[in-house]
């Protein structure tokens, strides 16, 4: 029975653990140094905007479009699974238009997303404001509406990935830190990974190895003689609470726009973020109070309703960006061809996370037929 282990159990490793637990005859572990989500992913936003993105060709919209599709099974199936119900925004993302920008230039991409079986509407303001009257900027002129792209809580569909994992027979192993993996010198050989509980050391063998630890990836994998960076970028956002619903409509889409998002929780609750912060020179990296302050200005001109709301929670994550090379990294690493790399997703985690899973689940799953082959 092959033995897989997966590190990291962000939203990238929990849904390679529930994909894992689909296939019969294997042995899955889960492991991670704090709890579910405990770090990029507590930080997200969960806003699935891939339909709507520039993305028309190429590696990063094939994955995008295998997400979409596997979201479409993976919400119920989890919601049977689990027996409880996602958080998720199904009235979709409403992408703002300003003064200097052109919807003109969306013309090519509505005709490319429509002849795919995909949908985009350009709106103009008069059908914006008759749609969402709480959008009052003046500088707006119009927006794409796209009803396919939707929003889901990180945190919740994490937990769900996990619980799910769990039901069908992964063992997870949790406040739980990898301290060093210990390869094999054989190219196919099974890897010895020592990892402490608290102050328990324990040994585990895996036939196969996943790294999915998003920032703390560059320890583990570089100690394996490869050269991979990935750099911390900030992310911020904030809780905004209304005592009364900013308009009596049940159409509350995602709204986008100047790269700030506007997300509906509920008629009373709303996410605003989030920020793109890079390390200063020095290399320190600390949230910068001007772009939260960015962030409001923002939103406040969107929707001047805001400022009437309070403040009542702030946040902040550390994206995992690469350094030299293009997001995200699925592969396997150099000479080890059972020790797998899955990480890097920078401000997609969310998005690619069930694209992610497959293509991990595929590259394992057709080295176990070309081995079972050569017996």
């Amino acid at each position: 029975m092959p033995r897989i282990l997966i590190i990291g159990a962000g939203i990238i490793g929990s849904a390679i653990a529930y994909e894992l637990s689909l296939i019969n005859g294997i042995e899955v572990t889960l492991i991670d140094k704090k709890f579910p989500a405990s770090s990029s992913t507590k930080g997200a936003l969960g806003v699935l905007m891939g339909v709507a993105s520039y993305k028309t060709k190429g590696s990063k919209w094939e994955l995008c479009k295998r997400s979409l599709k596997r979201y479409e099974t993976l919400i119920p199936e989890l919601e049977k699974l689990t027996q409880k119900l996602m958080p998720v925004n199904y009235q979709g993302v409403l992408s703002l238009h300003y003064v200097d920008d052109y919807l003109e230039k969306w013309k090519d991409l509505i005709k490319i997303r429509n002849s795919s079986g995909y949908f985009l509407e350009t709106w103009e303001k008069d059908t914006l404001l008759k749609r969402c009257p709480h959008i009052k900027d003046d500088k707006i002129t119009g927006a794409i509406y796209s009803p396919q792209d939707f929003q889901i809580n990180p945190v919740e569909i994490t937990k769900a990935l996990v619980a799910g994992a769990s039901l069908n027979g992964v063992n997870c192993l949790f406040d739980t830190k990898v301290q060093v993996i210990s390869p094999s010198l054989n190219y196919n050989s099974s890897h010895d990974l020592i990892c402490y509980h608290k102050t328990s050391k324990q040994t585990l063998k895996a036939d196969y190895i996943v790294i999915s630890a998003g920032l703390g990836s560059n320890k583990l994998v570089n100690k394996l003689q490869t050269v991979v960076k990935i750099k911390p970028v900030i992310g911020q956002a904030m809780q905004i609470d209304l005592d009364t619903p900013l308009v009596d409509t049940n159409f509350l889409p995602v709204i986008t726009g100047k790269d700030v998002n506007v997300i509906p929780i509920n008629p009373k609750r709303y996410w605003v973020g989030s920020t793109v912060e890079f390390p200063h020179k020095t290399g320190e990296l600390l949230t910068q109070s001007k772009f939260l302050e960015q962030i409001k200005k923002q939103a406040f001109a969107i929707c001047p309703d805001f400022k009437n709301g309070s403040i009542t929670k702030i946040w902040s994550g550390k994206r995992p960006r690469p350094d030299g090379e293009t997001a995200p990294i699925i592969q396997k690493i150099p000479h080890y061809s059972n020790i797998l790399l899955a990480t890097g997703h920078y401000r997609n985690g969310v998005l690619l996370a069930p694209a992610t899973a497959l293509t991990i689940k595929d590259k394992i799953l057709e080295d176990l037929s070309i081995k079972s082959s050569n017996y």
